[in-house]
């Protein structure tokens, strides 16, 4: 029984690291060659070796390999970040040059606002069609989350956001606008509204959505030509006065998007 139940014990720790990373499960299957070969009695010395030789590929071989396939880390400015660092850490943050020459335009003119680019999943280094669930479609280097620009009780812009993950805090339909959200649950898209289960905790509750700052973020973003579509749920677009043939909806079989924006190139 245990011949059987160590490899796949390992296959599922490939599969799970696979399946969130890219990298993790070839990582993974390294560390335990690693361990063979080290002879050490240091205590929790797979992990460690895990971690160890993990954060080293991140940072030192993924990003060198990626452009091989037509990919590139988002370049971080004083405008342009993470969300969430963990976006890095598990390589969801490459895309096409593209795109951030896209994000570099749009920071030129962000310039004198306080409003800055904060984005979240985009895609893996490497392979095209490769899935990076729960998204999709972020599988082609083409597309990007970004989260919605909010303000404190002054009125003033800030760059913080609702929820650690920087998904699932949603922007709802207030009574007198169209509830896309409410049509698609009825219709038996239970997955609809689950990011609200991937938040990894709420914060900064005092915070409310700034209608002013988000249409100037995206009417930014779309000037330029390379913008293909724009996902965003359609109270959103309408409460925002977005009209440009670009802003699409996304259908109930993809997720609410009034927590995050969306973007893809042409």
């Amino acid at each position: 029984m245990q011949k059987i139940i160590k490899p796949l014990y390992r296959l599922i720790i490939f599969i799970i690291l696979t399946v969130i990373t890219q990298i993790g499960g070839i990582v993974y299957l390294f560390s335990l060659l690693i361990n063979k070969i080290w002879k050490s009695k240091l205590r929790f010395k797979p992990i460690l070796s895990f971690i160890v030789i993990y954060i080293f590929a991140v940072f030192l071989i993924v990003p060198f390999i990626a452009p091989i396939f037509g990919r590139e880390k988002i370049k971080h400015s004083e405008k342009i970040k993470p969300t969430n660092y963990l976006t890095v850490l598990l390589n969801r943050n490459y895309v096409r040059p593209e795109l951030n020459i896209m994000f570099a335009n749009a920071e030129m003119q962000l310039k004198e606002t306080d409003i800055g680019i904060r984005f979240l999943d985009a895609n893996f280094p490497f392979i095209n069609k490769f899935p990076l669930l729960p998204h999709l479609s972020h599988n082609d280097g083409k597309k990007v989350d970004i989260s919605l620009i909010y303000e404190n009780e002054k009125g003033e812009i800030t760059n913080r956001q609702k929820s650690i993950s920087g998904y699932g805090v949603f922007e709802s339909p207030n009574f007198r606008e169209y509830n896309q959200i409410e049509k698609c649950l009825n219709s038996g898209y239970f997955q609809y509204d689950y990011p609200k289960y991937m938040t990894l905790g709420t914060i900064n509750k005092d915070l409310k959505f700034s209608q002013k700052g988000t249409k100037t973020l995206i009417d930014i973003l779309l000037k330029n030509r390379d913008l293909g579509k724009l996902f965003i749920e359609p109270h959103l677009a309408n409460r925002l006065n977005l009209n440009d043939s670009r802003i699409r909806y996304h259908g109930c079989r993809a997720v609410r998007h009034d927590d995050h924006i969306h973007i893809q190139l042409n």
